[in-house]
């Protein structure tokens, strides 16, 4: 809903290495305007200057070194309120799990080529409901049709488990990532489980439960369902990212790959600011122990993708060392973008394929 004071301008305008936002007030009835953002600009660069002559507030700030931008405007009203507003002035809209939020595209940024092929997206071809000591783990599967007009699906032994399913596939459009990968013989032809959180915080967070949980429960149960048998691959964004490796490495007997996207490896000297997380000291206990061990004896293949300059990279880089050190062919792609279902979407192509080929045989073979 549009607010009485705006008035829509032009939206945000790139130019050279400079970007300029703006938002119309002709009547001046706010009292400050400040600009939202997650790429680490400095807080004292953030507040718009009001320009009488045109009736605008206006920041300009220089180009920041992302392909795009996720941000909001903080508005403070004339009573000393103040509210947090997507920018009227820029339709450009990304979802996420905390709310949609205004996007700005720089030049260069191109979406997914497969966003515009992908074919029709894979039904549910089950549900589970698995009670466990971490409590009840529910997922849905996605699976690919027979390429006949038999209502069943392909017979595979593959199988992709996906933290935080829901919300990749609703968010960042997993499942059609899947059905257009595998209907161009990009990867061979799996089931993807979708996992939902539940209490994500308490389970993601490096719990020893969950991670029994997901390998003695959930996967023997989505293997007797889908009649599979074969070692799965784990995928999971921040702390989703941070419970797949945690389980691979406490059980891992069945697990031959690691998708993490900006994994929440929180250590103390680059993540301080995460400190009120309920579970902070559990995670960089064990990311800690991670770091301490000479070798691990079941290392398997892993790609990680993170934000170039989100906060979560140094963390990232060093447990890319870290598994590279102990054995795990392991690659970290740094991406233009930000900490969000965006960004780790655009990721999927080439990186998630790169991994699935590595695990599974190439799906042109």
């Amino acid at each position: 809903m549009v607010e009485p004071w705006v008035v829509p301008v032009a939206g945000p305008r790139v130019d050279g290495d400079c970007v300029t936002f703006e938002l119309a007030d002709p009547q001046r009835r706010l009292r400050g305007v400040r600009l939202e953002q997650e790429l680490g600009i400095a807080g004292d660069e953030l507040d718009f200057g009001y320009d009488g002559g045109v009736g605008r507030w206006v920041l300009r700030l220089p180009r920041p070194p992302v392909r795009r931008m996720e941000y909001r405007l903080r508005v403070r009203r004339a009573d000393g309120g103040t509210e947090t507003v997507n920018d009227p002035a820029n339709d450009n809209r990304a979802p996420g799990a905390f709310g949609e939020k205004s996007v700005l595209e720089l030049p260069g940024y191109a979406a997914p080529a497969w966003l515009g092929s992908a074919p029709e997206p894979w039904v549910p071809s089950g549900e589970l409901a698995v009670s466990t000591g971490a409590g009840r783990i529910e997922v849905e599967v996605l699976s690919p049709p027979q390429q006949t007009r038999q209502p069943t699906t392909q017979q595979t032994g593959r199988l992709l488990v996906a933290h935080d399913g829901p919300e990749y596939d609703r968010l960042a459009g997993l499942g059609a990532f899947a059905a257009a990968a595998v209907s161009t013989n990009r990867v061979p032809p799996f089931h993807l489980a979708l996992a939902a959180p539940g209490p994500r915080n308490e389970r993601y967070s490096a719990n020893p439960e969950y991670g029994a949980a997901l390998a003695t429960r959930v996967i023997p149960a989505l293997h007797d369902k889908l009649g599979t048998a074969g070692p799965v691959v784990l995928m999971g964004a921040s702390l989703g990212g941070l419970a797949a490796l945690h389980a691979q490495r406490r059980h891992p007997r069945g697990v031959a790959g690691l998708f993490l996207q900006s994994g929440s490896f929180f250590v103390p000297e680059h993540d301080e600011c995460e400190s009120r997380f309920r579970y902070y000291r559990r995670i960089i206990r064990y990311v800690a122990s991670v770091h301490r061990a000479h070798r691990f004896s079941s290392p398997v293949p892993g790609v990680l993708t993170c934000g170039a300059t989100e906060e979560n990279v140094h963390n990232n880089r060093l447990m890319a060392a870290t598994l590279r050190r102990q054995g795990y062919p392991t690659r970290l792609y740094e991406v233009p973008d930000m900490h969000n279902f965006t960004a780790w979407r655009d990721a999927f192509d080439p990186h998630l394929l790169e991994l699935l080929n590595a695990v599974w045989g190439s799906g042109d073979a």
